[in-house]
């Protein structure tokens, strides 16, 4: 049987026969250039048969002589190559792809937002503070150091479901000191409902007792300082500088990041590079509640998926394009 079963390649539909496991009563068979395949021994006569069935006239032996590779000159990796055919359609494919994608076919990329001009900015955070003029964060908090705890809660989370969580946090705990005697097991009881609750806990005392320790139990007023903090950086810094101690600064969140690219305030492509250009093109006049009223155009009307451009008040000033249409 096993005499048998050591046919040589060119018996099974063409292909070589790459292994033989009697014992498990199964063959493998399948080419180069073709999945590898697995076949009862059953099958092997089948195959056979049907292969003997397609051959012109002539003999086994004469059959095998034309099909099969002798020992003496094995089979060459040529022979088992892909045909140029097959390989120039792959490679017209990969050309054509890019050429479709930048500029060979219809691009499906937005028009580049056009920037506006000095007085086009003025007037568009004008417009801000006639519909908004004393805008406020949505945080809930009563001093500097709630402050500075609800923003570090709200990273990938939003201010309502913070709000939320530290209701009852902060009527216990709204000082350092009480943070830190509360501990990290009770924080995180309380915020186990936003997001990234455990590590969060963990930068909630370890910031708090580094203000016990290195500030007198005090928010510094100093951004350098406050992102020596941890869990905190540039966004929640500015943030706190700004809301806690009235300094012109500007916080890029998610909303302030895509509401300045599609204005045309900023092409940045990071938050630090938006910082830098609104920064430049605000007017002084309007630097103080610039980034809450940015936050709130984007939360509520210059939305991600779609914007609501048919009741915008800058939709005239906006380089966004095409706008969206009501519904």
């Amino acid at each position: 049987m096993q005499d048998e079963l050591r046919c040589r390649r060119g018996l099974l539909f063409g292909r070589t026969v790459c292994h033989f496991d009697i014992s498990n009563i199964w063959i493998v068979y399948g080419n180069p250039c073709s999945t590898v395949q697995f076949l009862p021994v059953q099958f092997l006569a089948i195959l056979c048969t049907m292969r003997k069935s397609e051959r012109p006239n002539m003999s086994d032996a004469e059959y095998n002589h034309a099909h099969v590779d002798s020992p003496e000159k094995p089979m060459s990796r040529k022979s088992v190559a892909p045909s140029k055919a097959k390989v120039s359609i792959s490679s017209s494919k990969a050309k054509n792809k890019p050429q479709t994608e930048s500029g060979g076919g219809k691009s499906k990329s937005r028009p580049k937002t056009k920037r506006p001009d000095s007085a086009a900015i003025f007037e568009i955070f004008r417009r801000f503070q006639d519909i908004e003029p004393e805008p406020k964060g949505e945080l809930a908090h009563t001093n500097p150091y709630t402050l500075l705890v609800a923003v570090v809660l709200s990273a990938q989370a939003t201010d309502a479901g913070v709000n939320k969580a530290t209701r009852a946090l902060f009527e216990i705990a709204d000082t350092p000191e009480k943070m830190v005697e509360l501990g990290e097991d009770a924080v995180r009881s309380y915020i186990k409902t936003i997001g990234l609750f455990r590590n969060k806990a963990k930068n909630v005392i370890a910031l708090s007792e580094q203000l016990v320790a290195a500030y007198g139990s005090q928010v510094p007023a100093d951004r350098d300082a406050l992102e020596t903090l941890p869990g905190v950086g540039r966004k929640t810094a500015n943030v706190v500088m700004n809301m806690a101690f009235g300094h012109a600064t500007m916080a890029v969140d998610t909303h302030v990041f895509r509401v300045a690219n599609r204005i045309g305030l900023s092409t940045g492509k990071t938050p630090l590079m938006v910082e830098d250009d609104l920064m430049r093109c605000i007017p002084a006049a309007f630097g103080m509640h610039a980034h809450h009223w940015l936050i709130l155009h984007g939360r509520y009307l210059c939305k991600a998926r779609k914007p609501e451009c048919w009741r915008c008040p800058v939709a005239d000033l906006c380089g966004f394009a095409p706008k969206s249409l009501a519904p």
